[in-house]
């Protein structure tokens, strides 16, 4: 019974991010700054207040390389607010459509 618990949390360690990812306030610093953070740590949570309605925060997580993404999901070119530039170039992970899938090989539209 030991062993079986013991294997468990070996695999729940295991199966769980080894670190936090940090979270920053991307209207606080600049594009470059955005920029500079996201590639030294490799990924990290930007927050900023929605452009359509101010009252509501958003947040998304944005990564420096493509590899960074969860299985099943690929990079994507993404803009966030930064203090100098209304729109910073940044890297967000989303989940990827195969096409295939929806295709239907009996529908054909010419």
């Amino acid at each position: 019974m030991l062993r079986y618990a013991i294997l468990a949390i070996g695999a729940t360690l295991i199966a769980s991010p080894a670190e936090a990812i940090s979270r920053y306030t991307s209207t606080a610093m600049s594009c470059a700054e955005v920029q500079a953070r996201i590639a030294a740590e490799g990924a990290a949570i930007m927050r900023y207040q929605s452009r359509n309605n101010p009252s509501l925060p958003r947040y998304d997580r944005y990564v420096s390389h493509e590899r960074l993404c969860p299985v099943g999901h690929i990079g994507a070119r993404a803009t966030i607010p930064a203090a100098d530039r209304e729109s910073c170039p940044v890297l967000r992970c989303k989940p990827e459509i195969r096409e295939r899938l929806f295709q239907r090989p009996w529908f054909k539209s010419h």
